[in-house]
């Protein structure tokens, strides 16, 4: 079993000392495509999945969901999240009791998903669970200071309702001086390197656990495509996820690292509860927790 890098209390602790006072935006890898942003005060948290119901779900089956890194943190406990999203409807992004134990923590929870996906949602999490904001591709919402632009996703094609809206999606999320984008579940498609170029993308998360029919799931990005589609998107910097949670279905990062370093693609591979921070800090941060070097992107801890 992987032990995150920090988890519990350790990881509470490191998430309340963020700086909220600055520009700079603080990135926390929950696991699987889950991730912690923090930023002016404000908190996003993309596609978490922080039970272990699919374990349970799939025990004694012929597809077992064994773990293979510990749960980072409970989502009773973690306050000060103000937006999640669900980019579709697997348990692993649209998890009933992650989210309902985060709206329980953060009563004026949002939950941005895909419009077509509305429906499902609401019958999965029942009446306790966030306000829904949908958004379809080429369409955007806003949800506190976050505007969320959708971004077809092929998982393992690009499937519509009968109103034509995509049920999975990626997020361009814009706020500040940053555009993230996390892609979801998806394979590469004709439209996702021109619907992307029209943000200058600061920080990607993309999949990189491939596609292998015989795992009997559909499937993503593998490594290298990742690294790729990072660079044909002119990324600032990528970070790989959807690995390392289930061992039926999963990839090392070797091959996305030897593939960025090769395009001269900026990248981070970060451990299960670690952070990473992007932009600058000021000097009122000073009380606060310093990261370590190796959280942070050069130069920009001031």
């Amino acid at each position: 079993m992987i032990i995150p890098y920090q988890k519990d209390q350790e990881l509470l602790a490191d998430i309340e000392s963020a700086d909220s006072v600055s520009g700079a935006i603080h990135v926390w890898w929950l696991g699987q495509s889950g991730f912690l942003i923090k930023w002016a005060g404000h908190g996003l948290l993309f596609d978490p999945y922080l039970s272990d119901s699919l374990t349970r779900k799939y025990d004694g089956t012929d597809r077992p969901h064994v773990r293979m890194t510990e749960r980072a943190l409970d989502p009773r406990r973690l306050r000060g999240v103000d937006v999640v999203t669900s980019s579709h409807n697997h348990t692993d992004h649209l998890d009933a009791e992650t989210l309902l134990a985060l709206k329980a923590a953060n009563p004026r929870l949002q939950l941005v998903l895909p419009a077509a996906n509305v429906d499902f949602a609401r019958k999965r999490l029942g009446p306790s669970g966030p306000e829904l904001i949908p958004v379809n591709d080429g369409t955007w919402a806003q949800a506190g200071p976050f505007t969320f632009h959708g971004i077809a996703a092929a998982h393992n094609e690009i499937e519509r309702d009968e109103a034509g809206h995509c049920r999975c999606l990626g997020f361009v999320v814009t706020f500040g001086k940053f555009a993230l984008y996390h892609s979801g579940d998806t394979l590469w498609h004709d439209s996702l390197v021109k619907d992307l170029r029209r943000w200058e993308i600061n920080l990607a998360f993309l999949p990189i656990n491939g596609h292998d029919p015989a795992r009997g799931v559909a499937g993503n990005l593998d490594g290298f495509q990742a690294a790729v589609l990072a660079k044909a998107i002119s990324a600032t910097m990528v970070v790989p996820c959807h690995y390392h949670l289930f061992e039926f279905n999963t990839a090392e990062p070797d091959e996305f690292v030897d593939t960025c370093e090769r395009l001269g693609q900026r990248y981070r591979v970060l451990q299960c509860g670690e952070r990473f921070v992007m932009g600058t800090l000021t000097d009122k941060s000073a009380g606060l927790a310093k990261p370590t070097e190796a959280q942070v992107e050069d130069g920009w801890w001031v």
